[in-house]
């Protein structure tokens, strides 16, 4: 007995759907196979070109990184790195031509702006680049390298409060970037609040350790201790590094309890305790006053009512049995050939600390940050 007319109908409806099915899926995974492998080549030629840019190779690698804009169209990564090579080129007008429709994208990085801003700021246009920082922030509020540049537009106008403000800012939101920390301890440390240059300072040391900027605070430190404690006779000395506070008994209870002024009432009695063995400044002393410095500072219960998460690592540090070494290795600029004796002379110790600080570095992230306001 044969088909009813309309079962063999039904049964053919059936075949030439399923048909379509397998080749509407057939044809949509050959189109993601398809992107999958334009993105794959994509990733592979913007790599190449990366190297090639470092090289110094401009043309090279802005040709391959235009042949991977073709393949990857929706990626900001390719149009951005022709950007960055055209601005190591100073050739800032071509830059901006890849940079400002990507600011317009909702795939845009902070990274964007900042070089945006910097190739306004590089034109001569300031007040373009001033406002590209602006709608950065508003975008990124948490970013540490827009804060950064903010704060340097600020400085270049010598309003150093105003630039503190930028770089503090940074701090507080972005605790891992190091650069606001640079230009806050170089700030600080001339002024009369020499307290939070030092602090932001050794904190910057240790995100940056081993670049120029880093030589350069190292000595700064030093050469803040050195003027900021005074032998004034054999019995005598004096602690400067904040200027006498002014207080308001309003402003001295905040949470229920009693808290002074940090610079002068907490940082410089600290210190005073710390010096009180020693009659001279120098890479020695300065060894046994941090170390007398973070002992006192404990035992006082500052940490609980002033907590700081530089003298936790501090206090780690001795704990360890590195903070010697780590002391001669933050300060050693200030006396390069004292530190180079130090260490020839204490091969062992050095190597050890090494070994320990490199594997145990300052932790900063949200819980765990150190910045000016929280005293």
């Amino acid at each position: 007995m044969g088909f009813p007319f309309y079962t063999f109908l039904l049964f053919s409806m059936k075949q030439t759907s399923l048909f379509f099915v397998f080749l509407f899926v057939f044809l949509l995974g050959n189109q993601q196979l398809q992107a999958q492998s334009n993105e794959d080549k994509a990733t592979a030629k913007g790599q190449e070109a990366i190297q090639l840019v470092d090289e110094g190779k401009y043309e090279e690698g802005i040709k391959l990184l235009e042949e991977a804009q073709k393949l990857d169209a929706k990626s900001t990564t390719y149009p951005y790195e022709i950007a960055y090579a055209y601005y190591i080129q100073k050739d800032y007008k071509k830059a901006l031509k890849y940079l400002e429709p990507l600011m317009k994208q909702k795939t845009a990085d902070e990274n964007v702006y900042q070089l945006a801003g910097n190739s306004y700021d590089l034109l001569g246009n300031k007040e373009k680049a001033l406002a590209t920082y602006n709608d950065g922030l508003i975008r990124f509020p948490t970013s540490g390298s827009l804060h950064l540049e903010r704060g340097n537009m600020e400085l270049f106008k010598e309003d150093y409060e105003k630039a503190l403000s930028y770089y503090e800012k940074g701090i507080e939101v972005a605790p891992q970037f190091a650069s606001n920390y640079y230009w806050a301890a170089r700030i600080y440390c001339s002024s009369t609040e020499k307290v939070w240059g030092m602090l932001y300072g050794e904190i910057f040391i240790n995100l940056e350790r081993n670049s120029k900027r880093t030589g350069e605070i190292s000595k700064l430190l030093y050469d803040t201790y050195k003027g900021g404690i005074k032998f004034t006779s054999d019995t005598s000395m004096s602690v400067s590094f904040s200027k006498p506070a002014t207080m308001d008994v309003n402003d001295l209870q905040k949470g229920g309890e009693m808290k002074m002024p940090y610079g002068t009432f907490v940082y410089e009695m600290t210190m005073t305790m710390a010096i009180l063995q020693e009659k001279k400044i120098d890479l020695v002393s300065l060894n046994n006053i941090r170390s007398k410095f973070v002992e006192v500072y404990y035992q006082n219960g500052n940490d609980k009512k002033y907590p700081n998460v530089l003298f936790d690592y501090q206090q780690q540090l001795k704990k360890a049995g590195h903070f010697e070494a780590y002391n001669y290795w933050l300060l050693g600029k200030g006396e390069e050939a004292t530190f180079s004796k130090w260490r020839t002379d204490n091969k062992t110790k050095w190597e050890d600390f090494v070994a320990w600080f490199n594997e145990n570095k300052l932790i900063l992230n949200e819980e765990h940050r150190f910045y000016r306001e929280q005293y």
